[in-house]
């Protein structure tokens, strides 16, 4: 299996990228969801088995990369427990 985790922040992704275990594990770096989503149809394109997002995606986000690879891989994101929002609210500077 191959499969490549995206994470959104401050990146350029024709730059921002490692593949590790003879390519079949891949960390992308993209700046936006439209990004993202042309990441993701190369990815399909070049045989990536699973797509995993970074939390900063949320559903509607990962709902685009799906539509962007037209459903064809299963595309997932992360997610975290509601008692730590003070936690990564801090840590991103968020309310």
């Amino acid at each position: 299996m191959k499969f490549a985790f995206i994470i959104m922040g401050s990146f350029d992704s024709e730059k921002d990228r490692a593949k590790i275990h003879q390519g079949k594990a891949q960390i992308i770096g993209v700046s936006s969801i439209e990004e993202a989503c042309a990441v993701a149809q190369e990815l399909y394109q070049s045989g990536i088995d699973c797509i995993e997002l970074c939390g900063a995606f949320g559903e509607k986000g990962a709902d685009r990369v799906i539509t962007a690879t037209s459903g064809k891989i299963p595309v997932g994101y992360v997610v975290h427990l509601p008692e730590q929002d003070p936690l990564f609210d801090a840590l991103f500077g968020r309310k």
